[in-house]
Parts: C-alpha cells; structure tokens; sequence
C-alpha cells in the first residue's frame, strides 16, 4: 500500500480512537463528536479507496480496503442509529466509548499488516464488545451470553497467541508480507507452520459463533439493538477477513482447510435447519448469522476467497439492515400475511422444488463457461457453482395458484442474476488471492454433500411442514439440537459468574423495565 493510501486508511480507526479520547474530555458532546469522528474515518477511508484505484495496488491492500469502507460506511449508520435509540437511556457516556473504541479496533484488524498488531486489536475488539453486550447491566441473560462469549473469545486468544509464538520461531518475523512469501517459496510447510495456521483456524471458528459454541450469539439480544447490528454486520465475521488475508499458508495447510470445510457446513446445515422453526425475528437473524458464517468459512476452506469477501460484504450490509429495520417487524409481517402467496405442499411441489435445483445450476454453469469464453473470466470451481446455484434455485420454487407466466418470470430473473453474479466474482477476485492449490477432492465432496442435505431437508419439510419428519425433528431443532445446554453447563463449571453480580442482577428491576430489546 503506497504511503499516501496507507495514510488515509488508517485515518478510519485513529479518527474512532481521537474521538472517544475527546468525548471523555467533553461528556456533553458525546454524540456530535462520535458523529464527527465516524464521518472523518468514512472521508478518510474513501479518499484511500480512490488513491488505491488509480494506483493499482496489491490485491491483499485491495480486499482490507473494501472491508474498512464497509466498516466506516456501517459506523456511521449506527453511531446516528444509537443516538437515537439510546434517548433518555443511563449510561450513554459508556456505550459511546466503548462503541468508538470497538470500531477502532475492528479497522485496525483489517488494516494491519502486522500479526501481532491484529491479534491485539482483534482482542480489544472484542473487550470493547463485551462492555456494550452488558449495557443493561441489570439483565440476568445479557450477563449470562456474555460470560460465555467472554470465554470463548479468550480460548480463540490463547489459540492466537500459541499461533504467533509458532510463526514468529519458524519465520522470524509476524509482518504479513513475510509470511505469505515464506509460505510462497516453501515446497512444503514444516509441522510448526501446518499447527500455526491450524491454530489461527480454530481461533476463527471460535469467534465466528461455530456450533457447538454458538449459544452466546443466540442469547445477546438483550443488548440494544445497535449493538446486535454492529455485532451481526461487522464483527462476527471478521475472522474471515483474518483468513482472506492468510490466504496462501491456509492454501498450504490442508489440515486448517478440512477443519474450516467440516465446521462451517455443519454448522451452516443445522443452524439452516433451526432457524426455520424460529419465529422472533431477532432469534431468527441470530440463527442466520450462526448459518452464514458457516456458509462463509467453508467457503475460505475451499480456497473459494473471492465467493467468501462477496459473502462478508453482502451478509454484513444486509444484516445491518435487517437489525436496523427489527422495530418494524410488526408492520413486515402483517403485510407478509395480507400479500404473501401460500406454500405449495405436497409430493408435486417436492418435485418441482428438487427439479428446480439442477435448473439453476446449470444456469450457473453455463453463464461461467459463457464468461470465461467471451470475456475471459475466472471459471467458477464446481462446488462454487452448487453453492449459487442452491441460493437461486428458490427463485423457481412453486407458487400455489399462481399462473403460468410467473413461473417463466421468475426463470428469467435467474437468468439475468447469473451474469450479474459472474461480475461480483470477478469483482472480487481482483481483490484476493486466486492462483491458490485447490483442497481434495474429498473435502470438496463432503461440502457438496452437506449443501444438496440442508437443500433436500429444507424442501422436505416446505412440502410435508405435518408429516413424520417434521414431526420428529422439530423439537430438536426448535432446541437448537441441544448443543448450548452442555457448553453452558461446562462453562460455569470452569468460569462461574461471581455470585456477587448475580445477586445484583436478580435484585434489580425487572427488563421489562428497560427500553432494550426482548430475547
């Protein structure tokens, strides 16, 4: 990154970071100087972006310039949101320096260049969240979700740091440059290396809200909801731009990679499967964030990084709105109910549903070799093509009454979101690594295997919501299959809350009492 770019970016965390220095000196101006601040790291880091263009610069600067506009266009969004929301609120000089802080730290892990200097604001991130999910410090659960995040993100910690220690012994230095060209010139990455990156996965798992440790994520709806926006949309999945810009030593640790590839598409199956039996819409969003993730990084874990930052990118701005707009969802679901068309049930609308997939996939198909033959385009890898072809598929699901025409609509939709599909990817593919070593063939089977299950299970039960399967499965999955129970118990075995602040909390008013949001 050139000297006058480089400049620039780091404009957006140090603006967050002079900010909340300045509300602690001026209280009363709390807001106009966090409004201030987001809107100087948001001129800043577009002024990088523009810089960066015209010089071409390297494809790694490229990607955590993407990620730091994403965060500085969000921060600003939720820095006015709060204000708003947290009216008449106790405690609004906290939450304003523990938010400037958090988002700080965020731009500072997709900015650094430095291992070390990652890991440390990664954490600080994540100290800085903790301080915001127990706002309400008289809520049981918030203390509760958070406790267990706080455990969780410090074993990812630990991870990192036996991580650091391993890289900085084998390579002598922690400056991402000189890990990926260490990684570059190696036939083969030593044992130490192989653990250093496998630990770094973990890490990632750990803090992406991966079954069996994702209750915390379930469970932090206590918090105002700015802070479930910010968490859902530029937090949670940070850890996959940790693994975009590792790129090349993930590419050589087919260990870390079967690991990523395992976790996030069980983790992607089953939480797709709970959230179908969720009606609160926050719950709901949790759930599809737990899935997303997963989504996101079995997608790092077939070397599919181009398809995982257009996910972070797109997850994070839709995510933010849907949080954002959680106070009308009332008004949304009455005009789901009034205008909605009804789901087809039955062994025709199975078929039509299970016939609809090989539709879309061959669209896709055929659009990325068109592409690669016309404008000389990336080729889209093969489980690439059944992971999109998945997503459109439910485009040309069946409408119950609905005449033939829109059945043709809806295939023409398709057809046109293909090639716009095949411009994000190549997109973003000028952005990340691409000439990376694909994994096996066998991690890439199992990742298949799971996404045509979580496709048959959710068609399955669309057409027989009464029959035997959905009868026997539904208390599992309306219980999340059971998993947080065993972690929450082992967690306070380990790490109990001090009884202290369990008294309190019990003792204080009631959370009907607060303006926050229900769980």
């Amino acid at each position: 990154m050139s000297e006058s770019s480089s400049f620039l970016a780091w404009s957006l965390p140090l603006s967050y970071l002079l900010s909340a220095a300045l509300t602690l000196a001026t209280p009363s101006r709390r807001w106009g100087i966090a409004q201030l601040g987001a809107l100087a790291g948001l001129i800043g880091i577009s002024g990088a972006v523009v810089v960066a263009l015209i010089n071409h610069e390297a494809t790694h600067d490229g990607a955590g310039l993407a990620v730091a506009l994403l965060i500085a266009v969000l921060g600003c969004i939720i820095t006015r949101f709060s204000q708003h929301y947290l009216t008449g609120e106790a405690g609004q000089q906290r939450y304003v320096v523990a938010l400037l802080l958090t988002l700080s730290a965020v731009g500072t892990v997709v900015l650094a260049d430095h291992l070390g200097l990652l890991v440390a604001a990664w954490t600080a991130s994540s100290l800085g969240l903790h301080h915001l999910l127990t706002f309400y410090r008289d809520r049981l659960p918030a203390q509760i979700a958070a406790h267990k995040k706080f455990l969780v993100s410090r074993l990812a910690e630990v991870f990192l740091v036996c991580a650091l220690l391993l890289l900085h012994g084998e390579i002598g230095s922690l400056w991402l440059a000189d890990i990926n060209g260490a990684v570059r010139h190696a036939e083969q990455l030593t044992p130490a290396l192989q653990v250093a990156v496998t630990f770094i996965a973990l890490a990632v798992i750990l803090k992406s809200a991966q079954l069996p440790l994702h209750g915390w994520l379930i469970q932090v709806m206590e918090a105002p909801t700015p802070v479930s926006a910010l968490l859902h949309a530029g937090i949670v999945n940070i850890g996959g731009m940790v693994l975009i810009r590792l790129a090349e030593a993930l590419s050589a640790t087919p260990v870390a990679q079967a690991i990523l590839v395992a976790s996030g598409s069980l983790t992607a199956v089953l939480a797709g499967v709970v959230m179908m039996t969720r009606i609160s819409i926050k719950v709901r969003l949790a759930w599809s964030t737990c899935a997303q993730m997963g989504f996101m990084l079995m997608e790092c874990g077939l070397g599919l990084y181009d398809l995982a930052l257009l996910h972070l990118v797109s997850h994070s701005l839709y995510k933010a709105h849907a949080f954002l707009t959680a106070g009308e969802a009332v008004l949304v679901a009455r005009e789901h109910a009034l205008y909605s068309p009804p789901v087809a049930h039955g062994w025709q609308a199975l078929t039509q549903r299970l016939l609809a997939l090989p539709v879309a996939v061959a669209a896709v198909f055929l659009t990325s070799q068109a592409g690669q033959l016309w404008l000389g385009e990336l080729p889209l890898a093969p489980v690439a093509v059944l992971l999109t072809g998945i997503g459109l598929a439910t485009l040309l699901w069946p409408v119950p009454g609905a005449p033939a025409r829109v059945g043709g609509w809806n295939l023409l939709v398709l057809m046109a979101l293909c090639p716009l599909y095949l411009l994000w990817h190549a997109a973003f593919g000028e952005l990340v690594p691409t000439a990376l070593p694909a994994p096996g063939v066998a991690v890439a089977i199992w990742a298949g295997s799971c996404l045509l299950a979580l496709y048959g299970v959710q068609s399955w039960l669309k057409a027989f919501p009464q029959g035997r399967l959905a009868t026997r499965l539904y208390p599992w999955a309306y219980g999340g299959f059971f998993l947080d129970e065993r972690f929450t118990r082992l967690s306070f075995s380990l790490w109990p809350l001090p009884r202290g602040s369990l008294l309190k909390t019990a003792a204080s008013r009631p959370a009907s009492a607060t303006k926050g949001d229900p769980a």
